[in-house]
């Protein structure tokens, strides 16, 4: 069955969190703190190596009793059960969304059309661990011989994205394999890639669940024909591999059926790393390692099916996001992990989230009046502090923000630990308390300077405060952590779309764009531009002259 299509607006609880919204705004945080000394503890969840404090928002207890009123009334539990059963959730594309089944264990038995797909998921993951095995030993190797010392993941969107970012956060657990990443359809690009790669020593994962994506199948033709201008054809099936389910296209490019590694229906792309799409990973890090992020996934997914609301990250977090955007109406979000290892988080989840809960239409098929997904954006702590926080403490527009870190640090420097993590708890202490006008004063008191430059500063040097944050201090990055952490910020998408009432597992809104461009490719060999408006018909000529 689909989910139930209720808007939240007309709901009762919807309609009391309005009110409270007009008691509470101006509050301030720090009063609340001053006010109540269990207010830390009363918002604080410990889930086995995950610390969630999320008392420095502009909430009281009366604000999650009413977003608990809430999620009852659009019946999140009901949801919740669909989400994890197989239902077609994914109403408009008639696909149910089944992604937390990669991670299911193997003694699981989740039926979908009368048949338990575990077996077979548990297939494939055997042969990911197989192929990875043979690949990182030196058992498998290329057409000359010579072991694989690259591996090049040819992909975009969920395709490229999540393995590329669990590579890049997951490289202290990395092997002697280098890997690449080949997305934009830009032939530098891939080019610039290229110029890195013996083509003797490079494996090729090809990923597309159609094979037909444009951006990917153009670079892996490019790719391919590079590699055949100083390798035989035959070749190709000992350096290309595909993730699909279009077998007859991949075979056409010439890779070895028992070389394909398939993508289900019910596994949507931007949630497909944990699929076969994450062969780059397992291969990065080894089998092992791979099986450890699933785990934390799984184990994330459990909290989140079985905690009650008041324990419940993944929900608190959600409701949080809905408090700022719909009734506060901050436009974004910012995600501030103090890991450099995590420099591709925020970007990984833009596309999560904005991919997913970027709609206009509800699950009845009407336009919607209120808002749905934020903007999401950030970058690594405290580089980011020298960059855009002098917006999020003195900026017109108010950004709540999740701060995220580790509280070991892997390489075991505990001075640059120290300095980093001082940070990480200044900057949340910071935005909640500001500076008053008071404060300014008096430390201009206590610098030698003219009372006519006192004055000048006094309100240059004054921090409003009362910015909301939200921090996750996570024991160690490690597979398994990077597994939950993942996985919370998944199930936080899927509740907000449930409460907004709108389909989160379909992308229609990337389409337009895709059939308009192939038209243009068309118009560029044509003695003509035709069928645009004149901006558009100028922009392509003027192109066209400069080709």
């Amino acid at each position: 069955m689909a989910l139930k299509a209720i808007n939240p607006t007309k709901t009762n609880a919807w309609k009391k969190l309005s009110q409270h919204f007009l008691e509470v705004k101006d509050c301030q945080i720090k009063q609340w703190f001053i006010e109540d000394a269990e207010r830390a503890e009363r918002f604080t969840v410990g889930a086995d190596d995950f610390y969630f404090d999320y008392s420095k928002n502009r909430i009281t207890t009366e604000t999650m009793l009413l977003f608990k009123e809430l999620i009852e009334q659009v019946d999140l539990n009901d949801a919740i059960s669909k989400y994890f059963s197989g239902d077609i959730i994914n109403k408009t594309e008639h696909r149910s969304v089944l992604h937390t089944a990669l991670r299911a264990p193997q003694d699981t038995d989740l039926m979908l059309e009368g048949v338990n797909i575990i077996p077979e998921v548990t297939t494939v993951k055997d042969k990911i661990k197989s192929f990875s095995n043979d690949i990182i030993s030196g058992a498998l190797r290329g057409a000359t011989g010579k072991a694989f010392t690259d591996i090049v993941n040819i992909g975009i969107g969920g395709s490229d994205l999540g393995p590329a970012m669990i590579v890049d956060t997951l490289q202290y657990y990395k092997n002697h394999l280098t890997m690449h990443f080949v997305s934009n359809v830009d032939g530098d690009h891939v080019n610039e890639t290229l110029k890195q790669l013996n083509p003797e020593t490079t494996l090729f994962v090809v990923v597309s669940k159609t094979f037909t994506t444009q951006e990917t199948l153009s670079n892996a033709n490019t790719i391919r024909s590079w590699f055949l201008e100083s390798q035989l054809e035959k070749s190709v099936e000992k350096h290309f591999v595909a993730v699909s389910s279009n077998i007859e296209k991949v075979r056409d490019f010439g890779i070895n059926e028992a070389n394909i590694f398939p993508m289900w229906d019910w596994v949507g792309g931007r949630f497909s790393l944990w699929s076969a799409v994450g062969l780059s990973i397992s291969l990065s890090i080894g089998y092992s390692n791979f099986l450890s992020l699933l785990d934390g996934a799984h184990d994330m997914d459990t909290h989140f099916k079985n905690e009650t609301f008041e324990t419940n990250i993944p929900i608190i977090m959600a409701c949080l996001g809905i408090w700022y955007n719909n009734f506060f109406q901050f436009e974004s979000e910012v995600v501030l992990p103090y890991s450099q290892y995590l420099n591709q988080f925020a970007t990984y989840l833009q596309q999560a989230i904005m991919e997913s809960n970027g709609k206009n239409v509800d699950r009845s098929g009407d336009r919607i009046d209120y808002q749905t997904s934020s903007i999401v954006w950030g970058e690594p702590g405290t580089n980011s502090q020298h960059a855009f926080f002098q917006l999020l403490h003195q900026g017109t527009k108010i950004i709540p923000s999740d701060f995220i870190a580790f509280a070991k640090p892997l390489h075991g420097n505990k001075d640059h630990q120290d300095k980093l993590m001082s940070n990480f708890f200044a900057q949340t202490e910071a935005l909640m308390n500001g500076k008053s006008e008071r404060q300014v004063s008096q430390e201009l008191e206590q610098q030698n300077i003219s009372e006519t430059l006192k004055s000048q500063l006094r309100n240059y040097k004054v921090f409003e405060g009362n910015r909301p944050t939200s921090t996750l201090l996570i024991n160690k990055l490690t597979p398994h952590s990077l597994g939950k952490l993942v996985a919370l910020y998944e199930h936080k998408i899927f509740v907000q779309g449930v409460i907004w009432n709108i389909f989160s597992y379909d992308q229609f809104g990337v389409e337009l764009g895709k059939e308009l461009a192939g038209k243009i490719l068309d118009d560029f060999s044509s003695s003509s531009t035709r069928n645009h408006d004149s901006s558009t018909t100028k922009l392509i000529d003027y192109y066209k002259k400069l080709r």
